[in-house]
């Protein structure tokens, strides 16, 4: 009998400290378990950020590219307009005056226009006319008062 309730005993004793110790070791499986899937979702949230940095970081790339290609090809056809016109060679005294006469006004107008649309554009609009307008007027006033002697050789 003594067996029996040393048994008995043991199994009480046991029994409530294994399920104490159950309990506390399914709770810290839980909060590990949590704490995992936190840590895993602060990851992908860092991974997902840095994912859109590089697709905006691309854009950027591509909008940087497009416009020096656009910039190019602006320059290029200057450079043609220019090539164009020196090929024309001199002409009558009196369009060379007209042309002297009227470029300088057509400079102020083109400024002009060109300030008018600015005042009444938005943020983004301005911007692009900044640089439309910058463009075209450093083009003309090559263009126009630029250096269009004939060039000399030098020996």
């Amino acid at each position: 009998m003594a067996d029996i309730a040393g048994l008995a005993a043991s199994a009480a004793g046991g029994g409530l400290f294994g399920l104490v110790g159950t309990a506390i070791g399914r709770i810290a499986g839980m909060v590990e378990a949590r704490q995992a899937q936190a840590h895993e979702r602060a990851r992908w949230r860092h991974d997902a950020e840095m994912q859109k940095l590089r697709i905006e970081a691309d854009a950027a790339g591509q909008a940087a590219e497009l416009q020096k290609a656009e910039t190019s090809g602006a320059w290029a056809g200057l450079s043609a307009s220019m090539a164009a016109e020196a090929a024309i060679g001199e002409s009558y005294r009196w369009v060379n005056a007209v042309r002297a006469l009227t470029r300088p006004t057509l400079t102020v107008l083109l400024w002009g226009i060109t300030g008018a649309v600015f005042m009444k554009a938005d943020a983004a609009g301005q911007a692009g006319i900044v640089d439309t307008a910058t463009f075209a007027a450093t083009a003309a006033t090559l263009w126009w008062f630029g250096d269009r002697a004939p060039r000399r050789e030098v020996r």
